[in-house]
């Protein structure tokens, strides 16, 4: 089957900025779909060279509107759904917009691929459907919790893809990443706090609890096992862990950022950026054994050079973030 015009989903964001950098360079024509906005801001892709954006269709809208999402589905073969809502912090104060972005958004991109009768359709889910590990590596079928009211919208929205799939035989994947980071991510997540308050000259930098582990994927390790998945016909119907099987705490992976960029750095306990006890994920690590066996993916990155890379696109960016305050 042949695929050439493709669409994402979240293209504006981090990980989905990252793809549409991949899928031109692959010599994909890319519709990219883009947040609505009277900024008219394109996220992440205002940063492309002219020459990328010449590649690019961009598709302004509203993933939580039906009739924008099905004008955007129409004559694309394959879809890359990455649009959503994540910030888990953010959810516990608005949880309705969780709601609405990531089940509704879903549920649309769902029956707009239903009714174009897409070829192939990724869904975006994460490993925080799996909530504190009840055993690891955690593979597909570890059971859910809904940890946070993040992790709850994206529990649903897996189990509405998943039911687009047996009810209609729509060619749906849920592709779940495990914790992404590299250039372009959002500072609040971990390691941009981290990397922000040390490029800011902070030697005190501010954390919530140190003690959880991460499965922590380089986010051109996660585009490539994106692209992957949607390579091979073996991956319809099935839900897709991406993660390198291995873990690290947030207080190691804070000395190795603090030991790159400035050793007389110590990390100091921040209330307001602790988690509701019953909510925080304590443990996460990733099976990557069914990726494996599904596809020919294999993570490049580890974890000193991932961070050397993340490093070097802060430093050139400082100037977008704001290191002097929580971002929730």
């Amino acid at each position: 089957m042949g695929y050439n015009k493709v669409l994402v989903t979240g293209a504006d964001g981090f990980i989905g900025s990252h793809l549409v950098e991949a899928l031109v360079a692959e010599g994909y024509d890319v519709r990219a779909f883009v947040f609505y906005n009277s900024f008219n801001s394109w996220g992440w892709l205002d940063t492309f060279d002219k020459s990328i954006l010449d590649n690019i269709e961009i598709f302004v809208g509203d993933i939580r509107d039906p009739n924008g999402v099905r004008q955007a589905v129409k004559g694309v073969n394959q879809v890359y759904h990455l649009a959503a809502l994540i910030a888990i912090p953010f959810s516990y104060h608005s949880p309705d917009s969780y709601v609405d972005t990531n089940i509704k958004g879903t549920l649309n991109v769902l029956q707009a691929c239903r009714d174009a009768e897409t070829d192939r359709l990724l869904v975006t889910s994460t490993s925080e459907v799996y909530g504190t590990a009840k055993y690891v590596p955690i593979d597909e079928n570890h059971p859910y919790q809904g940890q946070s009211p993040y992790s709850a919208t994206k529990i649903g929205a897996d189990r509405l893809a998943e039911s687009f799939y047996r009810s209609f035989n729509l060619p749906v994947t849920i592709v779940r990443p495990f914790n992404t980071y590299g250039p372009r991510q959002s500072a609040r997540a971990v390691i941009p706090t981290i990397i922000t308050q040390l490029l800011a000259g902070y030697t005190e930098i501010k954390l919530g609890t140190v003690t959880p582990t991460r499965d922590f994927n380089y986010v051109k390790d996660t585009v490539a096992g994106f692209m992957s998945i949607a390579h091979s016909e073996k991956t319809i119907g099935e839900e897709i862990n991406i993660a390198t099987q291995s873990e690290i705490s947030i207080g190691n992976l804070a000395q190795e950022i603090i030991r790159q960029i400035n050793p007389q750095a110590r990390i100091v306990c921040d209330e307001q950026r602790l988690r509701p006890e019953k909510s925080e994920v304590d443990r996460l690590l990733g099976s990557n054994e069914k990726i494996k066996k599904l596809t020919n993916w294999v993570p490049k990155y580890d974890f000193t050079s991932g961070i050397a890379e993340t490093i070097q696109f802060f430093k050139d960016n400082i100037t977008r973030y704001k290191a002097d305050i929580y971002n929730v």
